[in-house]
């Protein structure tokens, strides 16, 4: 046996070690039981790999990006094994890791039952116990049709290999390059027990899969496609410890619950009824106030800030977006055309920015108006697939408040400065209050404009983003075709990521529209252009603050802020008299003169999530005073009543949650 020297990299340290030939990446960590697979020379491997000379190794951990990955894409694996020893005629599809977990597609006679499930789990379970092994080999082309001939999904992927990418899901098992099959040998006699087509790498056994937990099933076209058949796909997560899955599934529970689905029809805010549409969604007269003070607060912030407000049409002639380009870039995102004249294409409006274009070009522009910021309530329409709507955080039809600010390019590091800061303090109105910033540079296949000026914006975003002392994140690719953005990436009461306001800086479309101010010297000049969408919409902003608030909202946005509980009906006079006293202070206060007892009354309120219950017996009456019971049950007795008013004066306009 020769000498082989290799160096094991583990974050900024080196160190050089000399092997002899035929020592595996697993031989490399020994006894670090929390290092699932290695990367070599920037690819992920087996620890089975045979190291070569020269080459850099590095240990993936269980519990990072790429280690979660390799363990969920493990036990995906297991799962489909599970799913054939069960049901001998179902036939693979693919079986990737995703966000928190991982799925597989199976082409079976019936959709799999909860009880299906639970068969499947256990016998995950039975195959994690024999300590299967992973084993990789490279195959031809000609002998994985061979072995697979009774796969007919997976002949297709052979097929696809190479050209194939990862919207329609096949590189997620072939890949481009050599072909590779992972058998499932016995522990103890090395015997075949299971195979699949896949580019790995694995867990070494079967046994170092920690803990797992099938979630649901669903139906899934193949490769995404409504014109392939409907496959079954069971989904599953997998963690590195049983306590990690404890967590996860803990977390889920208690994202079900704040689910705004959920909330909304509990608390009568809104429904999306069948008759209107999917992603089609009518708000409640609840569910209408506190959108209502939502948008009144905006509006007056934004005032305070110099915008002004336009309005636009819902739908336009086709010419509009083939200058903006959307049609060029964006058609698939938008609703098809309507012909309303003869030979003449409308459109329901994606976005309001061409629009807004009109509005500045509708006279002539000086320097001295800006910087002009424009801003809208604007209602738009995306034609989103079933599959991806989801309430209000993916509709077909929603309000964005959309800003366009048109400025000097002398004015546009201030400006965007001023404009980011305003975003987040608004956030932070609302109870947001944990940031992160996301910037997303050019898609080298999708963008207009030239490569300097991208790198003029880019770099100029960079800069802004960088001076609010906030995380920044890169996102490569991830612009609109006209310009690069910052993204403002908020976390809710549970940690949950959420992308709300954006702020794009573009040097292109004004240039598509022909946009131009009188500059100083009389010459005239092309805008620099900026849009900013806050909430991002109406509607999903909506649904992120009940999320994070888990429908108990602060009282400054609560539909009703205060409920009168009166001890008996003759305290009920009294409490309308409060009531009405507190709307003409611009509360919004009810009382339940109900006949249900004070008890029941309570719960009633407490249900639904109201801040404050204003309880009067007869010692309030004749004291002339009033009891506040708060939603954690607490309760302040014999408050006088003009103080009492004045309390929830005072609380709703610091906008404090209670």
């Amino acid at each position: 046996m020769s000498d082989v020297r290799v160096i094991i990299q583990r974050d900024s340290e080196r160190e050089e070690r000399v092997v002899t030939t035929g020592t595996t990446a697993a031989d490399l960590f020994p006894g670090e039981r929390t290092v699932v697979a290695a990367r070599v020379a920037g690819e992920l491997k087996d620890l089975s790999y045979q190291v070569a000379d020269g080459e850099t190794v590095e240990p993936v951990e269980i519990s990072s990006e790429d280690g979660l990955n390799i363990l969920r894409h493990s036990t995906a694996h297991v799962m489909a094994q599970a799913v054939q020893e069960l049901f001998p005629e179902a036939k693979l599809g693919i079986g990737p890791p995703v966000r928190d977990g991982f799925y597989y597609d199976f082409d079976v006679d019936r959709p799999f039952t909860p009880e299906d499930l639970k068969a499947v789990e256990k016998k995950m379970q039975e195959i994690q116990k024999r300590g299967q092994h992973f084993s990789r080999r490279v195959v031809t082309d000609e002998a994985a049709r061979e072995e697979l001939a009774d796969e007919p999904y997976k002949l297709e992927l052979i097929g696809l290999k190479g050209s194939a990418s990862s919207e329609d899901g096949a590189d997620v098992e072939v890949g481009g390059g050599e072909l590779t099959i992972y058998d499932n040998l016995d522990a103890k006699t090395g015997e075949l027990c299971w195979k699949d087509l896949c580019r790995g790498p694995h867990l070494p056994t079967t046994r170092t899969i920690p803990a797992f937990k099938l979630m649901r099933n669903a139906s899934a076209y193949w490769r995404g496609s409504e014109k392939n058949k409907q496959l079954q796909r069971i989904y599953g997560t997998a963690w590195p410890s049983k306590d990690e899955l404890k967590a996860h599934l803990d977390f889920l529970a208690e994202a079900e619950k704040r689910d705004h689905r959920k909330l909304g029809a509990e608390l009568d805010l809104f429904s999306i009824p069948e008759q209107i549409g999917s992603g089609l969604a009518v708000f409640h007269p609840k569910g209408g106030i506190i959108r209502r003070v939502m948008e009144d607060y905006s509006r007056r912030r934004h005032e305070e800030e110099g915008y002004e407000f336009v309005y636009t049409p819902h739908a336009t002639k086709g010419k509009l977006f083939e200058t903006s380009g959307h049609l060029d870039w964006y058609a698939d995102g938008m609703y098809p055309p309507m012909q309303l004249d003869e030979g003449v294409d409308y459109y329901l409006k994606p976005m309001n920015c061409p629009m807004h274009n009109l509005v500045f070009d509708a006279r002539g522009r000086s320097y001295r108006e800006l910087p002009l910021r424009l801003f809208e309530f604007g209602t738009v329409y995306r034609y989103e697939k079933s599959g991806v709507v989801h309430g209000l955080t993916r509709a077909r039809g929603f309000t964005q408040d959309d800003a366009h600010i048109y400025c000097t390019k002398e004015q546009m590091a201030e400006e965007l400065d001023r404009t980011l800061t305003f975003v987040l303090n608004l956030l932070r109105d609302y109870g947001l209050n944990d940031f992160y910033l996301e910037l997303s540079t050019k898609d080298p296949e999708k963008f207009v404009g030239s490569d300097e000026v991208w790198e003029e914006a880019t770099e100029t975003l960079r800069a802004v983003a960088e001076k609010q002392g906030l995380e920044l994140v890169a996102d490569p690719g991830g612009a609109a075709f006209y310009g690069p953005k910052i993204s403002v990436q908020a976390k809710d009461a549970i940690g949950r990521t959420w992308q709300m306001s954006t702020v794009q800086l573009d040097f292109n479309l004004p240039e598509r529209f022909g946009l131009e101010y009188t500059a100083a010297d009389g010459s005239k000049q092309q805008p620099v252009m900026i849009h900013r969408a806050l909430f991002g919409s109406i509607e999903r902003f909506f649904a992120v603050l009940l999320e994070h608030y888990a429908g108990a909202m602060p009282p400054w946005l609560a539909p009703v802020q205060a409920v009168g509980i009166p001890v008996g009906d003759a305290h009920v006079e009294y409490l309308r008299e409060f009531a009405a006293e507190a709307k003409r202070k611009g509360l919004r206060v009810e009382v339940d003169a109900s006949s249900d007892r004070m008890q029941k009354k309570i719960r009633n309120q407490q249900k639904q999530k109201v801040p404050f219950m204003i309880i009067v017996g007869d010692d309030d009456m004749s004291g002339g005073t009033v009891s506040f019971r708060y939603r954690d049950g607490s309760q302040e007795n014999g408050i006088p009543r003009d103080q009492a008013l004045e309390k929830l004066v005072d609380v709703v306009e610091r906008r404090v949650q209670v």
